[in-house]
C-alpha cells in the first residue's frame, strides 16, 4: 500500500480520510489548518480533520502557511508516495507538488471544469443544476485546473440544501477515491486535460451575494435560499431590519404585486412576490439578534401585513 500524506480541513474531508485509512494505506501524516476561535466565546476549536486524524493516531501538522520553507521541508522529509487533498484551503507550492512518486491529487466537489473554487456546492444549488459530482484530479499551481483522473455524477434533489448535498458528495468522493488510488498505483489511468473554454468558477460567497433579490424568478429565489442553507444563510430586509431566511416553498399565487411584496399571510407563514408567477412562502427564518424559528412562531410576536415590502 502507498505511503500517503492527507491534507484537508472541514467536515467534507473526514469521510475521505476515513476511507483511505479503512483501505489500509499508510497515512504517515495529516496536514490541516490551525485551530481557530469559534462561537460567541471564541473558544479555540480544532478542524474536523484534526479530530479524525487523532482518532486514528495519525501525526498532525497545522501550518499557518504551507508555502513557508520550514513547512515544505517537514512534508518532503516524510517522502510520501502520494499526497491526497480534500478541501484543504491552501494552494500547494511546486516543491510539494513535484515531490511524491505518484503526484498530488485533489478530491473536488464538482464536475470539473465546472465550478472551480471554494464554494462549488453552494453554486451548484444556486444555479439550479440538476446534477453535480466529484472530480479527482492531479494538482497544479493553478486553481482546480489539473488533469482529470476520475469523476462521478451526483443528482441534486429539488429539496437539497448545502448540508444534504455536502454529505452526498463527501461520501461519493470517499468511494471514488477508494477506486482511484489503486489505479494510480498501477498506472492504469490516462489523465484527461480540462477544457479551459468550459471552465466556470465558484468563488467563496461574499456578503453581498447573500441578500435575496426578489426581482428574480421564484425558482431562482428558492434556489438561492437553499443554496445558502445552512451557511451563510440568505437574508432580506424588512422595515430596516435584517431577517435571515432559512427555508421557503414555491407557490403559485395570482397577484399583481411588485417583487418583494407580501401578498398573503396565514398562521404558519407568509407569501412574498417574486419576478414571475412563482412566489415564495417563508417557512423558517431568523430575525436579527434572535434564534432560528418557524414562521408560525415569528408571526405570534410580529405584525406582518399584506402589502409590506422587503428591500
Amino acid at each position: 500500500m502507498a505511503k500517503i500524506i492527507f491534507m484537508g480541513t472541514p467536515d467534507f474531508a473526514v469521510p475521505v480520510l476515513n476511507r483511505i485509512v479503512k483501505d489500509g494505506h499508510d497515512v504517515c501524516a495529516v496536514v490541516t489548518q490551525p485551530d481557530r476561535p469559534k462561537g460567541r466565546k471564541k473558544q479555540l476549536t480544532p478542524p474536523p480533520v484534526k479530530v479524525a486524524a487523532e482518532q486514528h493516531n495519525i501525526p498532525v501538522f497545522q501550518p499557518e502557511k504551507i508555502r513557508h520553507k520550514e513547512e515544505i521541508e517537514k512534508i518532503l522529509a516524510l517522502k510520501p508516495d502520494l499526497i491526497v487533498t480534500a478541501a484543504f484551503g491552501q494552494i500547494l507550492p511546486k516543491k510539494i507538488l513535484d515531490a511524491p512518486k505518484y503526484g498530488c491529487i485533489n478530491v473536488h466537489a464538482s464536475l470539473l471544469p465546472e465550478l472551480r473554487g471554494g464554494a462549488p456546492i453552494h453554486y451548484a444549488i444556486m444555479q439550479g443544476k440538476k446534477k453535480t459530482g466529484v472530480t479527482i484530479m492531479y494538482m497544479v499551481e493553478k486553481l482546480d485546473a489539473g488533469d482529470i483522473l476520475t469523476q462521478v455524477e451526483v443528482p441534486i434533489d429539488e429539496r437539497d440544501t448545502v448540508a444534504t448535498l455536502h454529505d452526498k458528495l463527501s461520501e461519493a468522493g470517499a468511494n471514488l477515491l477508494s477506486q482511484t488510488i489503486p489505479k494510480i498505483l498501477e498506472n492504469s489511468i490516462t489523465p484527461i486535460p480540462q477544457d479551459e473554454t468550459k471552465a466556470t468558477f465558484a468563488w467563496n460567497i461574499q456578503r453581498e451575494q447573500e441578500k435575496i433579490d426578489w426581482t428574480k424568478s421564484g425558482e431562482e429565489v428558492y434556489n438561492h435560499i437553499r443554496g445558502l442553507n445552512p451557511w451563510p444563510v440568505a437574508y432580506t430586509v424588512l422595515n430596516g431590519k435584517t431577517i435571515k431566511i432559512w427555508w421557503g416553498e414555491k407557490v403559485k399565487k395570482e397577484h399583481q404585486a411588485e417583487p418583494g411584496t407580501i401578498v398573503s399571510v396565514d398562521k404558519d407563514g407568509f407569501v412574498v412576490a417574486t419576478g414571475n408567477d412563482v412566489s415564495i412562502k417563508i417557512i423558517e427564518l431568523q430575525p436579527s439578534g434572535k434564534k432560528k424559528m418557524s414562521c408560525e412562531q415569528f408571526l405570534r410576536g410580529t405584525q406582518i401585513e399584506i402589502g409590506m415590502t422587503f428591500e
